[in-house]
């Protein structure tokens, strides 16, 4: 059980996701950056460091498949567990500053690739029970602050049309992980709902139809609200583990442009693939692969997640 909770770090809602049809272009959570972990638990007292390598060498955009992003996102994280019980659950924070490097591609050509900050994730609280007959519930609150180094709105992009490293608002999630963990197994499911702010530029074209905003502008662009699930199923197997995961990514409502909801912009995406971690000392390693086989308004495709988490403390 102990390395179970060690090995899969509670790190739900930090993360990015590709870019999208939607002028916002991102999606707050990474689908199936939790895949691997115990949703529901966290792990023994102390600080911990968690990196996520999370790479896509083709994404494609979904209808227009002529479209391509290659992606590379680093998701570096603290978690600090205090050994504090609030209300009988366990208590624990954590920050995540992601980095991405995305190059855009056409059918013929490909623009040169930009490195940027993503939106720095604050998880103020997150407070899990350990209930009866192995089972783990934990709630928890996140906030994406709007600090991206780039975004799409803003114009500070890199130079050939590529997109920016991140969102243009504020994005808060509250989400939910459950778990149930015995002799080895880990099934778990980390949900979340998100909802982000308008971008809040006001830059009108007055010429446009339906409050267009001024050419390569959004404003007060308002991305829907997005609901996620990552589904895990694993086995200890001595110092391996060994088992399957999955995602899913549902888009609530349409994105909206000052007010106007946006067709094209209702995101759908769903991957399953397997899982493979190895413990070293009291260092783990985990790689998750997925395979997209729904997507819709969205970029999508093959991702490999390679995570490494190290107790500092």
């Amino acid at each position: 059980m102990k390395k179970v909770l060690c090995a899969t770090v509670a790190v739900a809602a930090l993360g990015i996701a590709g870019a999208a049809q939607a002028e916002e272009l991102w999606s707050p959570h990474l689908p199936g950056v939790d895949i691997g972990l115990a949703a529901g638990a966290l792990p023994p007292k102390g600080v911990y460091f968690i990196n996520n390598d999370y790479v896509s060498p083709n994404f494609k955009v979904r209808p227009n498949s002529a479209n391509s992003l290659s992606a590379l996102v680093d998701v570096p994280i603290l978690l600090w567990a205090p050994g504090i019980k609030f209300l009988g659950a366990d208590y624990a924070a954590a920050v995540a500053q992601p980095f991405d490097y995305t190059t855009l591609g056409g059918a013929s050509s490909s623009t040169q690739g930009h490195l940027g900050t993503y939106n720095t994730v604050l998880v103020p609280v997150m407070l899990s029970w350990a209930l009866p007959y192995d089972f783990h519930v934990k709630p928890q609150f996140a906030v994406y602050l709007n600090d991206a180094s780039s975004t799409e709105n803003r114009g500070a992009l890199a130079s050939n049309g590529n997109v920016g490293a991140g969102m243009a608002n504020t994005t808060f999630e509250p989400g939910l992980g459950l778990s149930w963990l015995h002799n080895g197994w880990n099934a778990s499911v980390s949900m979340g709902y998100d909802h982000s702010t308008a971008d809040g530029n006001s830059a009108l074209n007055p010429s446009a139809a339906n409050g267009a905003c001024a050419t390569n502008m959004t404003c007060n662009y308002q991305s829907g609200d997005q609901f996620f699930a990552d589904y895990t199923l694993t086995k200890e197997v001595g110092k391996w583990t060994l088992g399957v995961g999955g995602y899913q990514l549902n888009q609530l409502n349409r994105d909206q442009v000052n007010g106007v909801s946006q067709v094209g912009t209702m995101s759908l995406r769903e991957a399953v693939g397997p899982v493979i971690g190895y413990q070293f000392g009291g260092i783990n390693i985990q790689s998750q692969f997925t395979h997209e086989f729904v997507q819709h308004n969205d970029v999508g495709g093959d991702v490999l997640n390679v995570r490494f988490v190290v107790p500092l403390y």
